[in-house]
């Protein structure tokens, strides 16, 4: 599964696997692929450099990349003013606070213990932090820097270029792609409606090609439904020089969900059991449609934040709903190809299972077009 891309970073096949795990990434990246470490849940520098020391480590000497979240647009400071945390935490109103707690209520959610401190904070959808994980990261050899919401700022990306680190950033339409062309980035990320996580409107098969003919010639990575060699046999032929996989990984024997509860629950879970809300983030994100799901969707309640105060009203009522596994509640980002996730498998076997199929479907084409197989 190799191409031009593929093989100017090195790697055997061209797919590329997002994931917030180090020992998934490191394993992506020994298993022929490149392992692409998501640095949004480190609010830490220290934490950060803990990982990708573990990850150099345990690499083989193998390449890989980092995600950051610096979104194009966020909740705004006044004019030569850097918004703190707590700023941003008092922006949020009293009534979206009452709702988390009556929603929690409802359902029986317990307290943390005294003291205990939410393990679920996304202070990395701010600027500030994204910044002070790049100062961490630019330390390590990696070879790709991908930005999940619109293009990095003009001086991240020159600095990723004066190290040699190649730029992506995800794209949900053409119109999108464009504007990361226009800003000097490397490569775009073609990511369809049935991706997990933040994801726009236009599907894989549709949005692919439309990226392609429209940044010729960057290389555009397909992202969205994709969880077989067949489907990474279609993304190429429709144009793209490889993939970009997230939610496959989640079930792997080497991720590291907090809950065997969600595990069963993706497991369990069909490709249309997903749901896009900005009930997490504040931004539409595919995940597990829960009753959390329902609740902020409901046209009754209050509504979303936008981002970042979304993530940090819910911060803690994520991490208790973890913590105690309040099944009707528990959910997580996952794309539609959920429905092929049914067993755990370790990432080399997820590889394995990949390259079987992408050599049927290659086979089964080469026999339509009248070739030989070999």
């Amino acid at each position: 599964m190799q191409t031009e891309l593929s093989k100017k970073l090195g790697v055997e096949h061209a797919v590329f696997g997002f994931t917030p795990f180090p020992a998934v990434a490191a394993a992506i990246s020994r298993a022929g692929g490149f392992g692409v470490l998501g640095a949004v849940r480190y609010t830490a520098p220290d934490d950060l450099k803990r990982d990708l020391d573990w990850i150099e480590a345990h690499v083989d000497g193998m390449p890989y990349g980092l995600d950051v979240v610096m979104p194009a647009k966020k909740v705004e400071a006044p004019e030569n003013q850097t918004l703190t945390e707590a700023d941003v935490e008092a922006m949020i109103p009293e009534g979206h606070r009452q709702f988390v707690q009556d929603t929690l209520a409802k359902h029986g959610v317990p307290e943390l213990a005294a003291g205990e401190v939410s393990g679920w904070r996304i202070t990395g959808w701010m600027e500030q932090v994204a910044r002070s994980q790049l100062d961490v990261a630019f330390d390590y050899p990696i070879k790709l820097l991908a930005n999940a919401l619109g293009s990095p700022p003009a001086d991240v990306v020159a600095r990723a270029h004066d190290q040699d680190v190649l730029v992506a950033a995800l794209a949900g339409s053409a119109r999108h792609a464009r504007k990361h062309q226009e800003g000097g980035i490397d490569i775009v990320v073609a990511q369809g409606y049935e991706a997990g996580g933040h994801t726009g409107e236009i599907a894989s098969m549709v949005l692919t090609p439309e990226v392609v003919d429209a940044v010729d010639p960057l290389p555009v990575l397909a992202a969205g439904g994709i969880g077989s060699g067949q489907q990474v046999a279609a993304a190429l032929a429709l144009g793209a020089q490889g993939v970009w996989l997230g939610s496959l990984w989640l079930t792997t024997t080497e991720a590291e969900l907090p809950s065997p509860k969600l595990i069963q629950k993706l497991l369990a879970a069909g490709s249309g059991d997903t749901v896009r809300s900005r009930s997490l983030t504040g931004k539409p994100a595919r995940q597990l449609r829960t009753e959390w799901t329902d609740a902020w969707d409901d046209p009754d309640g209050p509504g979303t934040l936008p981002m970042p105060l979304q993530g940090l009203l819910v911060a803690e009522a994520v991490s208790r709903i973890q913590k105690y596994e309040v099944e009707p509640l528990l959910g997580t980002p996952v794309g539609q190809i959920v429905g092929r996730m049914t067993s755990e498998r370790s990432v080399q076997a997820v590889f394995d299972d990949l390259t079987r199929g992408f050599e049927r479907a290659v086979d089964r084409i080469n026999r339509i077009a009248g070739r030989s197989v070999q």
